[in-house]
């Protein structure tokens, strides 16, 4: 047996919460071969057969709601509410997954040239590995892992090590879902054996959600081995608040897209990119929205904001802040160190923000909110796209169809909310551009990106060419 091992923490408290014992080399190896082996079986099961089996998941989630909701608030600090939420949605994955998956990988006739046929099948490519972050235990998990199932695919997980217990507790919950035994797999393995994951024979696809540094190199050590990879990577997502906005409504969505999660979502309101003529206002009421937040455990009902997920994570913020202000940004709330146990910061937000600031082109991964001042439209949008990022971003205005033109002509992102923040939805595909990665999730995309698409000719004695 191995001897290092994972220790997980409380962030509300800076307390242990559990220690697990880390895989050797062998047996993740045979992890790999196990999931291999039941891969080779369920890609012979039809699409109503794992269709029952995901909504039969989708239904033990909501009978462990209470138990992971609280396990994922007491590893990485998020309000309990939002852990509730997080688990309805993985269950609403589960159930469009189960209704609409076979729809996106049905066979396709295709018209070739007289005498022959041609067909299009999705096939199931074999086992993919996904690599995740700590941020949404759940949600990270089912928005790939479900969607391969569908296809067909076996399915590895290295998730963050501060969620482990995580990670475990929804192994337990698929396979109490009825998914056969090794299909769906948690390795407890260092970033070294992960690579060596990468390069087994068996797995065929990589997922990797987290930095883009992080992001580059997994994706440089699937590409080492011609593996097919999906990034979804960080973020400083520009919501715009136009001249014809409704304020009240950008306000209340601003002050949810910047803190919601505790402010740590890669796709977030995180820069407020505010014309002239109304940006005085929002400032003034953003503020006063933003202090009024409570900052606190996240097992409490009245708590708007729990900790941050690490210390280091919290300290790198905290930084990014003092850095911004250091280089003319102007304090508006918040940017103290709070005093005390656990790994808290305030709700905070920074004003006159120009390029140079951490706070303009930098993510800020934590309740922190960037203020920037446009001229106007034009000027609003060409501040949004001055990034290197390009996940989503968000535009009010009560000219909904003006809003998307700008959305779908001139928003250089994978996502678009309009009067309005969201996270992610079943139906609509997940995922960005730039340095926040490539390939999408969800919306039938999900079920694709790792499915071979083969074409299949069926000559008849025909010669095309």
């Amino acid at each position: 047996m191995s001897t290092d091992t994972i220790q997980t923490i409380n962030p509300a408290t800076g307390m242990s919460l559990e220690t697990y014992p880390m895989m050797t080399d062998e047996e993740a190896r045979s992890v790999v071969d196990k999931c291999h082996r039941a891969f080779v079986e369920w890609r012979e099961t039809s699409f109503n057969h794992r269709g029952r089996i995901l909504r039969s998941i989708g239904q033990a989630l909501q009978d462990h709601k209470d138990e992971l909701a609280e396990l994922m608030s007491r590893e990485m600090g998020k309000c309990l509410a939002h852990s509730h939420a997080e688990i309805d949605l993985c269950t609403g994955i589960c159930e469009y997954t189960a209704e609409h998956g076979a729809s996106f990988l049905r066979e396709e006739r295709r018209d070739l040239e007289v005498g022959a046929e041609g067909y299009v099948v999705h096939a199931p490519i074999g086992v993919v590995y996904g690599i995740q972050p700590w941020n949404f235990p759940a949600y990270q998990v089912v928005r790939y892992s479900i969607a391969n199932l569908m296809t067909g695919n076996g399915v590895l997980l290295k998730h963050a090590e501060i969620v482990t217990g995580s990670a475990l507790l929804l192994e337990k919950i698929y396979r109490e879902g009825g998914l056969p035994d090794n299909l769906f797999r948690v390795l407890l393995i260092s970033h070294d054996q992960s690579d060596d994951i990468i390069a087994n024979d068996q797995v065929r696809g990589v997922t990797f959600t987290g930095s883009p540094n992080g992001g580059r190199h997994v994706a440089g050590e699937a590409a080492k081995h011609l593996k097919k990879s999906v990034m979804e990577l960080g973020s400083n997502d520009a919501f715009i608040v136009l001249a014809d906005a409704d304020l009240d409504l950008a306000v209340r969505a601003s002050v949810t897209g910047r803190t919601f999660n505790n402010g740590e979502t890669c796709v977030a309101a995180k820069r407020f990119i505010v014309v002239d003529e109304l940006y005085d206002e929002f400032e003034a009421r953003f503020i006063e929205a933003m202090s009024a937040l409570t900052l606190g455990d996240p097992m409490a009902e009245e708590t708007d904001i729990g900790p941050m997920a690490r210390e280091d994570l919290r300290d790198t913020l905290h930084q990014q802040v003092e850095k911004s202000v250091a280089n003319g940004a102007r304090l508006a709330l918040g940017g103290q160190m709070p005093e005390g146990d656990g790994f808290f910061y305030p709700a905070t937000v920074l004003a006159d923000v120009v390029p140079g600031q951490p706070a303009y082109g930098e993510e800020f991964f934590g309740p922190v909110a960037s203020l920037i001042r446009a001229k106007d439209t034009d000027d609003a949008m060409r501040i949004a796209n001055d990034s290197r990022f390009g996940l989503g971003g968000g535009i009010f205005s009560t000219d909904t169809d003006e809003a998307k033109r700008l959305a779908a002509e001139h928003f250089d992102t994978g996502m678009v909310f309009i009067n309005g923040y969201g996270v992610a939805q079943p139906n609509m595909p997940f995922g960005g551009v730039k340095d926040s990665g490539y390939g999408r999730e969800h919306g039938g995309t999900g079920v694709r990106e790792f499915a071979n698409e083969k074409a299949i000719f069926v000559m008849n004695g025909a010669i095309l060419g």
